[in-house]
């Protein structure tokens, strides 16, 4: 083995004995979950348990996503922590939604109804963490200000209700 070999395996194997793995920056976004209510049991926090309302019936899927509240995350593709998804169920279902440390967090849910992926807007549902009006000139999109709110080290509660065309 040449000498850069050896250093490079004895700073890996170093890396590796002290923990200092790194992760790529893109590792802390995109994590598809499961709908864990345990995670939302006194003491697991930080969470927060997610009431859908209003949903108008249970054909496709229902997508639950946490973004960090800031421009630069909120609603960005590829930008969300946490995704839940679930066959949709007309009325209420709920969700509960880790959070990777206390801070500032936003939710967006998606009704897909013909479950193809895609967003149509003639059939699909959705809704946002404080349930900020959506018109003609946000297009749906209010500002991260709108649907911010606080996560400390323990469980909330937010409900958001459904909105379709």
């Amino acid at each position: 083995m040449t000498t850069f070999g050896k250093l490079a395996a004895t700073g890996a194997a170093l890396a590796l004995a002290a923990g200092g793995i790194a992760v790529p920056a893109m590792a802390q976004y995109r994590q598809p979950i499961s709908n864990n209510m345990a995670k939302c049991n006194s003491g697991n926090g930080p969470a927060v348990k997610v009431t859908v309302a209003g949903i108008k019936s249970s054909a496709g899927k229902i997508r639950v996503q946490s973004y960090r509240a800031t421009s630069a995350d909120w609603l960005q593709s590829g930008k969300w922590i946490n995704r839940i998804e679930a066959p949709a169920k007309a009325g209420t279902m709920t969700f509960c939604m880790p959070f990777p440390a206390a801070g500032s967090y936003a939710i967006a849910v998606r009704h897909d109804v013909n479950g193809n992926g895609k967003t149509d807007i003639s059939t699909d549902g959705g809704a946002m963490s404080n349930n900020p009006s959506i018109n003609i000139f946000n297009l749906g999109k209010p500002s991260y200000k709108k649907t911010a709110f606080s996560v400390d080290g323990g469980v909330g509660s937010i409900t958001v209700n459904m909105r379709y065309m």
